[in-house]
């Protein structure tokens, strides 16, 4: 059975996954004590949400610009991992934008990139303005599946420059440092979970479909600050399987964890102002010399941009379970405890799920199959 493991653990997380001995046996009933079980039934779906991940297959588009007489600093298209390269993607715009000296700057965009870009702007001495036709809680950066997955969709490996790899260790570990910051404030804007994951007796791997897209992994760049997942003997897990691994990794309260950012940013003297561009032309109403486009998704209209691909992503949310600390991954469906909802999506046996698909609208057969598919777990008598 081919398993999208970098989809729950969050990219880098699933390093651990081969190759790692096995530690020693906890007390048998332990683990069953303490999981709380998932309480999966269609009747306690909530809501249904889409979101489309932009990805492009050179990586990130981070380079400058000049239209008109703005000179335009680009940051968007990081695919899966928006949240997760959020602040090392930041540093490197700020950067940019800052080259000419210039301190008054606007960013269009308030999704994870921009709040984030925003702010490390402030924290260099910048005078931020962001400009956007939606706050963060209605862009779709607030429809992820809030996991930390910072190679996540984000390249295609047969094609990026030799430099990439190092750019991206970089974004990474300056992204790690700044999310682990927001750990333990209050309303938890980031936090640490266990996950489980629950293996079917191996079967053949099937053959790369023709046309696939090679996606970038970088796990083994992080070996040395990502925890690491361990095969469990049957007596530590209560689950009906003997292929169960037990990993950790970081989640993202996306809802605190927003709210917290803009806070911040209009504490420092920022300000949202609503705005629509319908072309790069439209950058010229702006005040600012200096432009920061961090519309995600949103430039592959903006700017005419085919090299964005949608990757379509689903979650089908459950009423929240405040008493399950634990993710579980099944089948190809991953489910994460948030405090706004049990977060249910299907993940697809491989990355390639959802590529090139631009529908938003909700599936609800999908997400019932998906519910469907994690609930023996814990129906058993």
């Amino acid at each position: 059975m081919t398993v999208d493991r970098r989809a729950f653990f969050g990219g880098v997380a699933a390093l651990g996954l081969a190759g790692c001995a096995t530690g020693r046996a906890r007390t048998a009933g332990f683990a069953r004590q303490a999981l709380a079980p998932l309480r999966m039934a269609v009747e306690r779906l909530t809501h249904i949400t889409v979101c489309l991940r932009p990805f492009r297959a050179a990586g990130p588009r981070l380079d400058v610009e000049t239209i008109g007489e703005k000179r335009i600093i680009h940051n968007y298209g990081h695919g899966g991992s928006g949240w997760s390269l959020s602040w090392g993607s930041a540093a490197i715009a700020a950067q940019n934008a800052l080259a000419d000296g210039q301190r008054d700057i606007a960013v269009i965009g308030c999704g994870a990139i921009g709040i984030t870009t925003a702010i490390t702007l402030q924290r260099a001495g910048a005078r931020v303005v962001i400009h956007a036709r939606e706050r963060l809680p209605q862009s779709r950066s607030a429809r992820a599946t809030g996991t930390w997955s910072p190679d996540s969709r984000i390249a295609d490996a047969t094609v990026i420059s030799p430099m990439f790899p190092a750019l991206w260790e970089a974004m990474a570990r300056t992204s790690y440092a700044a999310h682990r910051s927001y750990v333990g404030l209050a309303g938890d804007p980031v936090s640490w979970s266990d996950r489980y994951t629950i293996l079917d007796a191996p079967g053949p791997r099937p053959a790369r479909a023709h046309g696939a897209i090679d996606f970038a992994e970088f796990g083994n760049r992080l070996h040395d600050i990502v925890p690491r997942s361990r095969q469990l003997n049957r007596g530590e897990h209560p689950f009906p399987a003997e292929n169960v691994r037990l990993g950790t990794s970081m989640q993202f309260n996306v809802a605190a964890l927003g709210e917290r950012l803009i806070g911040e940013f209009l504490r420092e003297g920022g300000r949202i102002e609503p705005a629509d561009f319908a072309s790069p032309a439209d950058f010229a109403r702006l005040p600012q010399k200096v432009i920061v486009n961090c519309t995600g998704y949103g430039a592959r209209a903006l700017l005419g941009d085919n090299s964005i691909i949608p990757v379509r992503g689903q979650i089908a949310w459950l009423a929240p379970q405040p008493e399950v600390n634990y993710g579980v991954y099944f089948r190809s469906v991953s489910v994460l405890p948030r405090p706004d909802g049990m977060v249910v999506q299907y993940v697809g046996e491989s990355d390639m799920f959802g590529v090139g698909i631009e529908n938003e609208n909700p599936d609800r057969a999908e997400a019932e199959r998906a519910i469907a598919a994690v609930a023996p777990l814990f129906n058993r008598a």
